[in-house]
C-alpha cells in the first residue's frame, strides 16, 4: 500500500513538473495553445539522393556525398543547416545557394561580408572554403580552409542537397 502511494505521488510530481503554481489571482493565458509540430519529412532514399546528385552541375555531380558529409563535420560547431535553424558562431546555411552574402536574418556579419557584392554559388563557396581569409579579407570566419579540391567539391555538393528544399 505504501509503495502504491509513493508511486502515485511520484507520478503526480512528474506530471506537474514544469508547470507553475496557479492561484485564483493568476491571469488567464492570452495566447492560443501552440499548434502541434508538423511531422518531419521522410529522408530521401539513396536513389533520390543519387538522382539529385546527378542533376547538379559539373563538377558537383561527380561528388562523393559521404565524403561531403564527413567534411561538413568541420563546420557543425559553427553552422546549422536546417530550415529556420539557429545562427551560431556562423550563420545558418539553409538556403545559402543563391543568397547574397551577408543577408541571412539575425546574423551579425563583418563589415567585409556585409559590403561584399557576392551571391553564393558553388564556385564562390569553393573559393571561400579554400581560404576564407584571402577570399574576403576582413571577414570574421576563423576557419583556416579546406585545401583539398575534392573535399571542397564533395562538401559543396552535400550542402547543395542538404540546404535547399527538394523540388517536387
Amino acid at each position: 500500500m505504501i509503495r502504491r502511494l509513493v508511486l502515485t505521488a511520484s507520478f503526480l510530481a512528474l506530471a506537474a513538473c514544469g508547470q507553475g503554481s496557479s492561484s485564483a489571482s493568476d491571469a488567464p493565458a492570452t495566447s492560443a495553445p501552440a499548434a502541434p509540430a508538423a511531422p518531419a519529412a521522410p529522408a530521401p532514399s539513396e536513389a533520390q539522393m543519387q538522382a539529385a546528385l546527378a542533376a547538379l552541375p559539373a563538377p558537383y555531380n561527380a561528388a562523393d556525398l559521404e565524403n561531403g558529409r564527413r567534411a561538413f563535420a568541420r563546420c557543425r560547431s559553427c553552422h546549422t543547416i536546417t530550415p529556420g535553424g539557429p545562427n551560431m558562431t556562423g550563420p545558418n546555411l539553409w538556403g545559402v545557394f543563391g543568397r547574397k552574402a551577408g543577408t541571412h536574418p539575425g546574423f551579425n556579419y563583418s563589415k567585409a561580408v556585409q559590403e561584399a557584392d557576392i551571391t553564393w554559388d558553388g564556385e564562390r563557396i569553393d573559393h571561400w572554403l579554400e581560404n576564407p581569409r584571402t577570399f574576403l579579407p576582413g571577414n570574421k570566419m576563423s576557419f583556416a580552409g579546406l585545401p583539398d579540391a575534392d573535399d571542397r567539391r564533395d562538401l559543396i555538393a552535400w550542402l547543395q542537397l542538404n540546404t535547399t528544399a527538394p523540388t517536387p
